[in-house]
C-alpha cells in the first residue's frame, strides 16, 4: 500500500497552494496533531503529516491491537522473516528529473538551516553488511543533501566504503508503510537487515511478507514507496543545521556528509510524508522502536511486567514509565535499572503496580503521590545521556520512582475506593 491508502478516513485536506519556504504547514500540523492533514499542493505535489501520530493510527496501520505494538514489535525484533522480491516495484512508475527543490520539502521553523527530509528512511549495504535508518537530510542543492550521520551504523558502513576510497551507495525512500518506519528506528546488531524485522511484523499483522523491489543501485527497498531517491554518500562534508530536533529545540549545527541524488523516482500518485520535527509523530517514530527493549530488559529482572512506556511529555525519549506486579520487595528498584540498561538515553523512570494505566499520566503522578515517598527515588549521578537532552552537561544525572506498594503493607489502603454498578432493568 502506498501512503494514500494509509491515511485513513479521517483526513483534513488543505488545498490552498503552501510554499514549502514558509511556516504554514508547522502551523497547520501544530493545530491538532491528533488530526491527518493531506496538503493537496507543496511546490505543486501533495503531501501529508501526523500520518501515525497517534499509538492507534499505527496499530490500526498494522493491523492489531493499540496495546500489543510493543509485544508485536519485540516479537519480530526476535524472529525476522525474509522479505519477497517483486519485479516491478510501484517506485520505479515515474522517472523524475533531478531536482530536490521541485519536491515539497519544507522548511520547519524559522531558524532550520534550510529545507529539510525529515521521513526519509535510508536503506544502504556494504560488503553484505545492511542497515535501513531514519536520517533527517538538509537540502543543499538540486542534487545534493546534507544528512545527519549520528555515529551508528550508516555511520560505521560510511567510513568503511571511505576507508576503501568508496563512495557509499543509498537509496532514500519516502512514503512507508508503518513496519518499515518502526524497524527502521529500532536497535539491531550491526549488519543485520531491518527490512526483515518490518517484513515480520508485516506477515503478523497482514498475512504475507514485506515485499520490496530492486534499486537501479542494485539496493533492495520497499516496494510501496512512494519516493525512492538513489544516490551516494561523497567524501565532500558542509556545515548541517540548525534544526528541531524531537526535544523542541534548535540542534546545533555540524559538518556532515553531502549525498550525491543520481535518480529520483516516484510511484504513479506519490504523497510525501511530512515527519513534524518535535511533534508526536516524531516521537512514536523513534521512541517507540525503543519500547520493546525496555520491556525485554526489565522482564530479566522481574518476571511479570505488564507494560512499558515512553512519555509524549518526556518527548517519548526522556521519561519512561513501567508497570510491573512484584514478587518479591526490591524488585520496583531492579525494574527501573533495567529499564535504564534497555533505553541508555532515558533519564527519569517510574515503575507502577500493574493496577496502574501507564497510558494515563494522571493515575501515574496520582501512583507517585501516593504510594511512595521521597526515599525510595534512585538517584544515579554521572550516567551517560541522550546527546538530544539540551540540559545535559558531559554526563546526565538519572533519576528513579519506585511508585510501587510496599509488600508489607495493607494494599487495600493504597487502592482507590470502587462501587458497583447496578445493572438497569429493561
Amino acid at each position: 500500500m502506498q501512503l494514500r491508502d494509509l491515511l485513513g478516513e479521517n483526513v483534513r485536506l488543505v488545498k490552498k497552494k503552501i510554499d514549502p519556504a514558509s511556516s504554514k504547514i508547522t502551523e497547520t500540523l501544530l493545530k491538532d496533531q491528533d488530526a491527518t492533514v493531506l496538503f493537496e499542493d507543496v511546490n505543486g505535489l501533495p503531501a501529508a503529516g501526523n500520518v501515525f501520530s497517534t499509538r492507534k493510527k499505527i496499530a490500526d496501520a498494522m493491523n492489531i491491537p493499540a496495546d500489543k505494538i510493543v509485544e508485536h514489535i519485540l516479537s519480530a525484533i526476535d524472529s525476522p522473516c525474509d522479505t519477497v522480491e517483486i519485479k516491478t516495484p510501484g517506485f520505479i512508475s515515474n522517472r523524475l528529473k533531478v531536482d530536490l527543490t521541485s519536491l515539497p520539502i519544507p522548511k520547519y521553523y524559522p531558524e532550520d538551516g534550510g529545507r529539510y527530509i525529515t521521513a526519509g528512511v535510508i536503506v544502504a549495504e556494504y560488503k553484505g553488511k545492511k542497515n535501513v535508518s531514519f536520517h533527517r537530510m538538509m537540502v543543499m542543492d538540486k542534487d545534493k543533501l546534507a544528512v545527519r550521520l549520528v555515529p551508528r551504523h550508516l555511520f560505521t558502513l560510511y567510513n568503511e566504503a571511505k576507508a576503501d576510497g568508496k563512495e557509499l551507495d543509498v537509496s532514500i525512500c519516502i512514503g512507508l508503510p508503518a513496519e518499515v518506519l518502526i524497524a527502521a528506528a529500532v536497535s539491531m546488531d550491526y549488519g543485520a537487515d531491518e527490512l526483515r524485522v518490518a517484513s515480520a511484523m508485516y506477515m503478523a499483522g497482514h498475512g504475507k511478507p514485506l515485499s520490496v523491489g530492486k534499486c537501479s543501485n542494485g539496493l533492495l527497498v520497499p516496494s510501496s514507496s512512494d519516493y525512492v531517491l538513489e544516490g551516494k554518500i561523497t567524501f565532500e562534508t558542509v556545515s548541517e543545521g540548525p534544526f528541531v530536533d524531537i526535544t523542541g529545540t534548535y540542534d546545533i549545527v555540524r559538518e556532515q556528509p553531502v549525498i550525491r541524488i543520481e535518480r529520483m523516482q516516484s510511484c504513479r500518485e506519490p504523497v510525501f510524508h511530512l515527519l513534524l520535527p518535535g511533534g508526536n509523530e516524531h516521537f512514536l517514530l523513534m521512541g517507540l522502536p525503543r519500547e520493546p527493549m525496555i520491556l525485554k530488559t526489565v522482564r530479566q529482572a522481574v518476571p511479570r511486567v505488564k507494560n512499558v512506556r515512553l512519555t509524549e511529555g518526556g518527548c517519548c525519549w526522556l521519561n519512561g514509565v513501567v508497570s510491573i506486579a512484584k514478587n518479591k520487595e526490591g524488585d520496583g528498584v531492579n525494574a527501573v535499572m533495567a529499564a535504564f540498561t534497555g533505553h541508555p538515553s532515558m533519564k527519569q523512570v517510574v515503575v507502577v503496580d500493574d493496577d496502574i494505566d501507564i497510558f494515563n499520566d494522571r493515575e501515574v503522578e496520582w501512583a507517585v503521590a501516593t504510594r511512595m515517598q521521597g526515599d525510595r527515588i534512585l538517584k544515579i549521578p554521572g550516567a551517560a545521556g541522550s546527546s538530544l537532552d539540551p540540559s545535559i552537561d558531559v554526563t546526565t544525572y538519572k533519576v528513579g520512582y519506585d511508585a510501587t506498594i510496599p509488600l508489607d503493607k495493607d494494599r487495600k489502603l493504597f487502592e482507590k475506593a470502587k462501587i458497583k454498578t447496578t445493572a438497569r432493568r429493561k
